[in-house]
């Protein structure tokens, strides 16, 4: 997701793909409660998830949750997202995606390895996240040029993703490709974490709940396709 751009006051100014010493307080501001949030909506869409699971939700209900959400965040974040009621829609909108995440998780726990399956998709998620927001927050890098390139994969993706679903209502066998897009999705999230990351710091978005919903998205996406990729290559069945 590529959040707009709102005017901030941030002092941080890039030079040869690096940032001055130190952040200004506006953006340590918005650091703080970007990942205050993302830890909490996290926690909540996990909580979703495990009741998800233990009611053995069926996969209708991941695709409901997933229209809601996608309306949640297309029409009405961006008329909160400068209130305190942008946090109350952040909340649904990923306790919508952390319920729907559990037909998904019943699927993969059917396996006899699957608790396997998902705490190393769990692990490999945790990884990613820290290791690359960690080395922007101590490089302070500039990655806003990945825009058009992550744009550009994303809808490559979201093309992909559309035709396989198309291809696979006919009976068409698309693992190869789906597998595929799976990596391929996975590496997009990866750009997108550098490149969200980097526009916090850099004062390219001073909306802490805009920032949480674009990272959050990232992690979600990047397990979820991880999920995929482990699954097929170490589960059972």
């Amino acid at each position: 997701m590529d959040n707009n751009r709102f005017p901030g006051t941030a002092q941080a100014q890039t030079q040869g793909g690096t940032a001055s010493q130190g952040l200004s307080l506006e953006v340590v501001k918005v650091l703080r409660n970007t990942y205050t949030l993302l830890a909490m909506t996290l926690a909540f869409s996990a909580v979703m998830a495990g009741i998800s699971t233990a009611m053995e939700m069926p996969f209708g209900v991941s695709l409901v949750c997933f229209l809601v959400s996608l309306g949640l965040i297309w029409f009405v974040l961006p008329k909160t997202a400068n209130s305190s009621a942008g946090i109350w829609v952040v909340f649904a909108f990923t306790g919508l995606l952390g319920f729907g995440l559990g037909p998904t998780l019943n699927h993969y726990l059917s396996m006899s390895n699957g608790g396997s399956i998902i705490m190393q998709a769990l692990g490999a998620t945790a990884i990613v996240f820290l290791g690359l927001s960690g080395y922007v927050l101590t490089t302070k890098k500039d990655f806003s040029f990945l825009r058009g390139m992550l744009m550009a994969g994303l809808l490559v993706a979201v093309v992909g993703v559309v035709g396989v679903l198309v291809l696979s209502m006919f009976g068409v066998d698309v693992s190869a490709v789906s597998l595929a897009l799976s990596g391929m999705i996975s590496l997009l999230m990866a750009g997108f974490i550098l490149y969200d990351t980097s526009r916090i710091i850099n004062g390219g978005e001073t909306n802490y709940i805009l920032a949480t919903t674009a990272l959050y998205l990232n992690i979600y996406n990047l397990f979820v396709n991880l999920l995929h990729l482990i699954g097929a290559f170490t589960g059972d069945g």
